[in-house]
């Protein structure tokens, strides 16, 4: 690329997601010229589909479990709920949505100066030479050219090649955000965070909900994450059937809802429900884009392989977010996009560094990790001393009057630094989020058992679980400890 060339803009950005917004924020800031491409609604996966909405209605369901349950939980609180109005609270889901969307993203767009198309974007040119074309349903199609390319299509939910599964009508966590009424039951295929959470909120809304899950609930985590999930699922008549592998759907004529059949431990059974919903992963956004015409490698599901400083096979364009193949958070794709428009135009040469990720799963409790797994570190050759602490023994779970879950930390058993913690429990991203900190100082388990904690947090649950590897905590005061 010479010097001298003129380029239609600086950056071109396909997509309008946190990955993109963060890349498009930063280079107008650099005093770049910038173009966003957007096929469909601005704001992506996020405000649109996924964190926002979904967690909305959580919160609603969460609201209505603790009216149905605060009775049992505390001695004098007489509570009740009724059967939801679920066109009521989609109503009120959209309007949150379109609320945020408004400020945080069409607004933003105006304020900083970039330029929007509202069109489907693909490559064109040469390696050397990119180009972008962008199609209008109602006009000609264009073509612009620019000094780099950011990548930030997203993902879509996916579905396996399952006989029966696409004439059943399926949901996907989309399209369960616009259902009108509750299902009466509800099969819930995968038993990731996507199918944890969305079992767990149609069965508060009133749904009798089957969860068929491959390996365990929240495989990639600690197992006693899982157990502890398994029991709260059970408690709330979430049925789970684990090592359940969905064969094949249909249409169950009788009651017009669908019938699964799985295989399921050397046998075959079959699951009947109104409404299946497939939560088996997403794929990255990329079929379309042409991205062979410019010598952009993918991996085997679609995603953009990118080096570490999230540069793509071709030195001008850059990938971030779901597109990659990373990990599927909004805070991954903000960094990514500010990342990436960093080494484009300033050559920092930064890379992506995952090790103190904190990963949250929003059921109630909630599941939230940072660091390293026990098994993770075992896997390092790393000789480590983990602490198991039931939430029975943190005071602010105790005045909750919920004790379901746990707080894990895994050490290195020569040095005591902390490699990773896990906790189950009310507010367990908040827990995660106090994890990164320590990690990222080098935190021993002996620094923290010494450092101050607040009374009455779940934060206090970190100190206490340190102060394990030491102390027989049966034997400490609860508010002298």
């Amino acid at each position: 690329m010479s010097a001298a060339t003129v380029f239609d803009y600086d950056l071109a950005v396909i997509g309008s997601g946190g990955g993109a917004f963060a890349a498009a924020i930063r280079a107008s800031n650099l005093g770049k010229r910038v173009l966003m491409v957007e096929r469909s609604t601005v704001g992506g996966t996020c405000v649109n589909t996924g964190c926002v909405p979904s967690k909305a209605l959580l919160a609603a369901a969460e609201a209505r479990h603790v009216g149905l349950d605060a009775t049992g939980r505390f001695p004098g609180i007489g509570t009740s709920a009724g059967p939801v109005d679920m066109p009521a609270l989609m109503e009120g889901k959209r309007t949150l949505v379109e609320g945020m969307r408004s400020e945080k993203y069409v607004d933003l767009i105006a304020d900083y100066g970039w330029d929007l198309r509202q069109g489907t974007a693909s490559f064109a040119g040469t390696p050397a030479d990119p180009v972008l074309r962008i199609s209008y349903p109602d006009r000609p199609r264009e073509s612009v050219t620019a000094a780099h390319y950011l990548i930030a299509s997203g993902s879509a939910p996916w579905a396996p090649a399952v006989p029966g599964l696409e004439e059943t009508g399926y949901l996907t966590s989309t399209s369960a955000m616009e259902l009108q009424e509750v299902p009466e039951s509800l099969v819930v295929v995968g038993g990731g965070y996507v199918a944890l959470e969305q079992a767990q909120l149609f069965a508060r809304l009133g749904s009798k909900v089957t969860m068929l899950v491959r390996s365990r609930l929240a495989s990639a985590e600690e197992p006693e994450a899982s157990l502890a999930l398994m029991s709260v699922f059970a408690d709330e008549g979430i049925r789970v059937i684990r090592r359940a592998l969905l064969s094949s759907v249909r249409k169950d004529d009788a009651t017009g809802g669908v019938i699964a059949t799985a295989d399921v431990a050397g046998g075959r059974e079959e699951f009947r429900a109104h409404r299946l919903l497939v939560a088996t992963g997403r794929r990255a956004v990329t079929d379309a884009l042409d991205l062979d015409t410019v010598g952009v490698k993918t991996g085997d599901r679609g995603e953009v392989l990118v080096q570490p400083t999230l540069a793509t096979s071709n030195p001008r364009i850059w990938a971030a977010g779901d597109v990659t193949g990373h990990r599927e958070f909004v805070y991954v794709a903000s960094s990514h996009g500010a990342l990436a428009v960093e080494n484009a135009f300033n050559d920092a040469g930064r890379e992506v560094d995952y090790r103190h990720l904190p990963r949250v799963t929003f059921t109630s409790p909630a599941l939230a990790a940072v660091g390293l797994t026990d098994k993770e570190a075992n896997g390092q050759g790393i000789s480590c001393q983990c602490r198991i602490l039931p939430l029975e023994y943190v005071p602010r779970a105790l005045v909750n009057r919920d004790t379901r879950g746990f707080i894990k930390i895994v050490a290195d058993n020569d040095t005591g630094k902390i490699l990773g913690l896990t906790a189950v429990a009310k507010d367990a991203g908040d827990l995660a989020a106090a994890g990164v900190y320590i990690l990222k100082a080098g935190m021993s388990v002996e620094d923290v058992a010494n450092s101050w904690a607040p009374y009455l947090t779940m934060a206090e649950g970190i100190k206490i679980a340190a102060q394990s590897y030491t102390t027989d905590i049966s034997r400490l005061s609860c508010c002298a400890i």
